[in-house]
């Protein structure tokens, strides 16, 4: 078993590896392996809607972030963790523009595999960050993966967020939590539920 956590901070060491890395030792005790990514500082390409995913499996812009990404989700995960700094009340915007791509070319192999979003900030703007990560999770059939307070631990200066004991104690049970997800998802018998045929509209006449 493995699941796959994306560094959404520019800076690979700071408050939200450190974040990540509080989730990571917890599943590995459980015995799951762990990945962390981390989208670095170059910039990201955002999704431009061209539909090629669809045809090729995989985005056009085949640059290393996203194969990193598409190499470890190919090669099977059985869990994904988000992590994210606030920005102006939102996630990176780097991090989005890699997750739309992500979820749009390798959504369907996504499906029913846990998630959970984690959000640093320094005071405010956590939850609306936490509310924007976790929309990826809800329209792809991911169980979201909940903690025993929102998934969000405070800090400024490099290491400040380990001062934050109950946010580390959070980043500990979602790591417990996703561990009994993913053990409990994997020897369910019947497989997935049966989807619908999706039907599409808009509001256009």
């Amino acid at each position: 078993m493995k699941v796959l956590l994306i560094n959404g901070s520019p800076k690979e060491n700071g408050n939200t590896f450190m974040a990540l890395n509080e989730v990571a030792g917890e599943l590995n005790k459980e015995g799951i392996e762990t990945e962390i990514i981390s989208i670095g500082k170059k910039a990201v390409q955002g999704c431009i809607a061209c539909g090629m995913c669809g045809r090729i499996g995989k985005c056009t812009f085949n640059d290393d972030l996203y194969y990193k990404v598409w190499r470890a989700v190919k090669d099977g995960i059985d869990g994904l963790v988000i992590g994210s700094p606030v920005y102006y009340g939102g996630p990176n915007g780097s991090l989005c523009a890699l997750l739309d791509r992500v979820f749009y070319s390798l959504g369907r192999m996504l499906q029913y595999k846990p998630g959970a979003s984690v959000v640093v900030c320094r005071r405010g703007g956590a939850s609306a960050a936490f509310d924007r990560l976790n929309k990826y999770f809800t329209i792809m059939n991911m169980p979201v993966v909940s903690s025993q307070y929102w998934n969000m631990a405070y800090g400024q200066s490099p290491g400040q967020v380990a001062q934050d004991e109950e946010g580390m104690q959070t980043m500990r049970t979602i790591g417990r939590n996703m561990s009994w997800m993913i053990k409990r998802l994997n020897v369910v018998e019947d497989g997935h539920p049966q989807q619908e045929q999706p039907v599409w509209t808009n509001f256009i006449r």
